[in-house]
């Protein structure tokens, strides 16, 4: 079974209340052949909310302790991004997921790119919180991108 952000499968839980829907993705779920996730929802987020960026490294940052999850207005979500990492590492072993596929560039699921923390639209190598977090526990995460193309 594969784990897929609910964004891609075309469910509005974007933080500015949209979503990213891929049609080949969106079928699979129709298909009963994956489940859909939404890490910031289930960290306990609503839909719209304000945006958030990793501060100060990436998603093992965030782990580790040594970066934060901020919001554009400067408070600090981190506890929730973990919360919802957590929270998706326990469905993926629910569900017995051999793949999850994520959102690129999200605080959460980025799976090889994210913003800089700045809110400029400046994008960095490094992987999301959820992200980080399943791959320390061996399971494969991989960008809608990488998905698709393979």
């Amino acid at each position: 079974m594969i784990l897929i952000s609910a964004c891609l499968a075309g469910i509005n839980v974007r933080y500015n209340g949209t979503n990213s829907l891929n049609e080949k993705i969106q079928k699979l779920v129709l298909e009963n052949k994956a489940v859909t996730v939404c890490p910031e929802l289930m960290g306990g987020f609503t839909t719209p909310r304000e945006p958030a960026e990793i501060v100060g490294g990436n998603g093992h940052d965030v782990l580790d302790g040594k970066a934060r999850v901020v919001e554009r207005s400067g408070r600090d979500v981190t506890e929730l991004y973990l919360k919802g990492a957590n929270a998706t590492l326990q469905k993926a072993r629910e569900i017995g997921a051999t793949k999850v596929v994520l959102k690129e560039y999200s605080p959460s699921c980025g799976s090889a790119m994210i913003y800089n923390g700045e809110f400029n639209g400046t994008k960095l190598v490094g992987v999301g919180v959820t992200t980080a977090l399943l791959q320390r526990h061996g399971i494969e995460v991989v960008s809608e991108e990488q998905f698709l193309t393979n």
